[in-house]
């Protein structure tokens, strides 16, 4: 286990320079002092004050001597990858989910529980901390082992006041986070942003996305919600609201939406909307075995796989709201490819397929450009994407790793 603070042995004017070096030692997972000064530009003697100090922080350790093409040979540095680990944790609408990563996003641990996340933030908060508890123990770890938290919430977030939620989106959580419970239990700082923005960030860091600088996540799930990157980095409006895609107007006719509007994308493919659509229509298939439960995608796709006609009927209205939107967004933003995530995810190709050739039906871009894929982390993503979000702090917070100041919201 590493030190618990490195903050007097780097110089606070030094902390971005360490911080860049941290990084590029992360990237190239081995390298030498020599290497780090030729990529960065900065003096070998900069470079060897940096990387002693790195040194006593145990994420950063010197593994003997490399090859030398003349000379004294060098000492190579490795980063250590299970030096510290992250919490990720996912507070969806009706679920919480944590996952416990070392720092490469290998997922040491999962946990997830269904849970009413909207109406009982007390009860949310509890859960997240005996999830997390949870995941420290199945892999042997405990709190000193952290380097810090991540947590997704179904709500936009202001950057600049991140402790802050939509009143209109979970109104019974009153505005307010209340992680504040997360930082005090733990010691350590924790990272806060919206779950599909975080569905992003993983599946550009680890899954579908990997090496794409324009993309877009979409959440579909009890609600929905899109995650955009732009030029490699989450694209978040001016106050933190970009990519609510549920909230796209689509029938004016429609029914109210939680936002105050009518027929929202939310109100006609959320799982809410899924399940209240299959009652309405259940009565002209009296044959069919399409049975909804708690989770309507599963059930979807159960009995399409089946050929049932009520469930290709759904899927088919399904896709076709999803279109005008994932459409819309082609034609607006113009990204190189769409993931779908979330519960609906869980169809597969079923809603994948249809989804393709409809969005490029009406799309002002090339067939060829429509991307849409499935995502490839699952059910983990967004908690993934949390633990993502807490690693990318280690690269650019002000503060040293393992400072033992107190955490943020």
């Amino acid at each position: 286990m590493c030190s618990q603070s490195d903050k007097n042995n780097t110089p606070p004017k030094e902390r971005p320079l360490a911080n860049s070096v941290r990084r590029l030692v992360w990237r190239e997972k081995r390298t030498t002092r020599a290497e780090i000064a030729r990529l960065t530009g900065l003096s070998r003697s900069t470079v060897s004050e940096i990387v002693d100090s790195l040194l006593t922080t145990g994420l950063i350790e010197e593994i003997g001597a490399g090859k030398s093409s003349g000379g004294r040979r060098p000492i190579v540095l490795e980063f250590q990858d299970e030096a510290r680990c992250i919490l990720g944790v996912d507070l969806g609408a009706t679920h919480v989910g944590v996952v416990l990563t070392d720092l490469r996003g290998n997922v040491l641990a999962w946990k997830e529980r269904r849970h009413p996340v909207r109406s009982d933030p007390k009860g949310s908060r509890e859960l997240v901390i005996a999830l997390c508890d949870e995941c420290l123990n199945e892999s042997g770890k405990d709190k000193g082992s952290l380097l810090s938290i991540g947590v997704a919430v179904p709500s936009p977030v202001d950057p600049l006041n991140p402790k802050l939620l939509s009143e209109v989106v979970i109104p019974a959580w009153r505005g307010e986070s209340g992680l504040e419970q997360l930082q005090q239990y733990y010691g350590v700082k924790v990272h806060v942003d919206n779950d599909a923005n975080l569905g992003a960030v993983a599946e550009n860091w680890w899954g579908a996305g990997q090496g794409i600088e324009d993309l877009v996540y979409i959440k579909v799930a009890h609600g929905i919600g899109a995650g955009y990157i732009l030029n490699g980095d989450v694209y978040r409006g001016a106050a933190g609201v970009a990519g609510e895609m549920g909230h796209l107007p689509i029938d004016p006719n429609g029914s109210p939406c939680v936002c105050g509007l009518k027929g929202c994308l939310a109100t006609l493919v959320g799982a809410p909307a899924v399940s209240e659509r299959a009652r309405e229509l259940a009565g002209d298939y009296p044959d069919s075995c399409l049975k909804i439960n708690s989770a309507p995608f599963s059930d979807l796709r159960v009995a399409v796989e089946q050929g049932d006609a009520l469930a290709t009927r759904l899927v088919d209205e399904i896709t076709d709201y999803l279109a005008i939107a994932i459409a819309g967004w082609f034609n607006l933003m113009n990204p190189k490819l769409a993931i779908l995530g979330g519960s609906m995810a869980s169809l597969g190709e079923f809603v994948v397929g249809p989804l393709r050739e409809k969005v490029r039906g009406n799309t002002l871009v090339s067939k060829a450009a429509v991307s849409i894929r499935i995502g490839e982390l699952g059910p983990r993503a967004v908690a993934v994407g949390a633990a993502t979000l807490a690693l990318q702090a280690m690269f650019s917070d002000p503060q040293p790793v393992g400072s033992s100041e107190q955490p943020r919201t």
